[in-house]
Formats: C-alpha cells, structure tokens, sequence
C-alpha cells in the first residue's frame, strides 16, 4: 500500500503512518518489521529503551527494501542527557542498528529536573550537522521546553512524538507544536488497554464505512495532521493500521471522536514536567 508523506521543517519527509516497535523485542520484533515492511510501512520507529534496536536494525537489512526508501526513528534516554553520552549514545544506536545513519532521532523525554535536555539538544544539532542524523526532534516535550532549545540553540525540532489518542487529543500541544512548525508524531495511538473500540462515535463511524473502530481512531489521527506510530506484530492487524487513506471522517466525526478525551486521559503518569526516565 501507498502511503503519503509529510514534508518536515527541515525539508525531509516523513510517511503519514509508522509502526512502533514497543514492547516487542527478540524473534517478534524482527518478524512484525519484516512484515511491515513487506506491507509498505516506511516509518519504523524504535527507541534505547526499547531494547529492541538490535533486532529492528536486522529486519531492515534483510527486508529487500531499498535503505533510501525507509526512516528509521530512535531516541536518546534520560540517562544519557549530557551532550558527550548524546554523542555516543548515537553511535552505540547505529552500531545496534547496524546502520550508518538515522533518519530521525528524538530525545525521548526532557527530564526538566536535570536541566540537561537543551545540551542534549546541541549535540543532536552536531550530529545532523555530521551527518549521522538526517532530521533531529524530540518527543514528550511541552511548548516551554521547546521554546528553550530554539531559543537557546536557534533550531526548531522537525518533530515533537507526544501520547496523542482519543482519551487524551492533547489540543493545546497540538496547536503549540503548529505554531512552531513542528509535526506532531503520536505515541500509543489507540489509547492502548483503554482504546475507545466500544464508544459509539467510534463504532457508528465504523460501522459507516465498512472498516475497523481502530482504522477509525488512526483516520482521526491522520486528519488530525498527527502522525500515528501503532504498534503491531500481527500482519493483518497491520494491513489495516495502515488501510486508512480510502475514507474520510466528516467535521462533526472528528469532533466526537475528540469528545472522548478526558482530564485523567494519560495512559500512565506521564507529565513531561515531572516525569524522570533513565
């Protein structure tokens, strides 16, 4: 399947759909972006954390697709904030990838406690500026965190991957990262264990076009303007996830579908302000 594509601030583009690769990891990992592939995904998204860099790296090298053909997301964790571990937590990435370059690397959450994610941010520059990294970004960050790496730094992230479903539309941060020129990504797409499948805007738009309540909530996303990375290892599971550019929600679907989102909506206790990952 064809997917269309973003065109980013930096003048790369970015497929309109990816996969995600968490929690998966050995023998699953590899098979479900083997798969992916095969079906026309062109955005895999991986992570240090994930621990699964190794075996997405190994997929991409065997898949028969074209390396120019696929951007391959990962991301910096907290534990390696200061601009020497940035520097050689990227190298240690491409080496586990067996790749020599990454096509989007984000810092994975700001850590505002140890104010160190803006020199973070400066060794990302450099590595893009190296050419080890063709498009730099971040994920989990708010509009103040942003305005300080551009201000400090004068670069604006291409990308901001934030958790981004219907219990939680996130609208300020959406139109926050708009103002800047930053496309949204969108972490757990679904709402994971609490994906909205049952709710009758959900259904009944199901229901009118003949697909999945999930190809539903990924439509939302894409009309949205966010870019959706759902995570899945079952290949038909994935057709569908990426099945989603032969239909359109009206106005007042969209909005019902934004009407789910609620105050508790987090799938977990992650405030960019005060979460702290390693």
């Amino acid at each position: 399947m064809s997917v269309p594509a973003y065109t980013l601030n930096d003048g790369t583009t970015i497929p309109a759909i990816g996969l995600g690769t968490w929690p998966m990891k050995g023998r699953d990992a590899t098979e479900a972006v083997l798969s992916a592939l095969e079906l026309g995904y062109r955005l895999i998204d991986t992570a240090v954390n994930y621990d699964n860099e190794r075996e997405v790296g190994a997929a991409i090298r065997t898949s028969g697709v074209p390396r120019d053909e696929i951007r391959v997301t990962s991301k910096i964790p907290g534990r390696h904030h200061a601009y020497d571990d940035a520097v050689r937590s990227t190298h240690e990435s491409l080496e586990r990838l067996g790749l020599d370059r990454l096509d989007l690397h984000l810092i994975h959450w700001p850590n505002p406690s140890d104010a160190l994610y803006p020199e973070t941010w400066r060794a990302l520059v450099d590595l893009q500026e190296e050419g080890l990294v063709t498009t730099v970004g971040v994920s989990n960050f708010t509009e103040a965190h942003l305005q300080r790496i551009v201000e400090e730094t004068g670069v604006t992230p291409a990308v901001n991957q934030i958790e981004l479903h219907p219990l939680f539309p996130q609208e300020p941060m959406r139109a926050a990262n708009q103002r800047l020129g930053i496309r949204t990504q969108s972490w757990s797409p679904l709402g994971k264990r609490r994906a909205p499948f049952e709710e009758p805007a959900v259904r009944a738009a199901a229901g009118r076009y003949g697909v999945s309540p999930g190809q539903v909530i990924l439509r939302w996303q894409v009309q949205l303007g966010a870019v959706p990375v759902p995570k899945s290892k079952t290949p038909e599971r994935q057709r569908q996830n990426l099945d989603v550019f032969g239909f359109e929600l009206s106005e007042e679907e969209m909005a019902a579908i934004t009407g789910l989102g609620r105050p508790d909506g987090r799938l977990f206790g992650g405030d960019p302000d005060t979460h702290e990952e390693q």
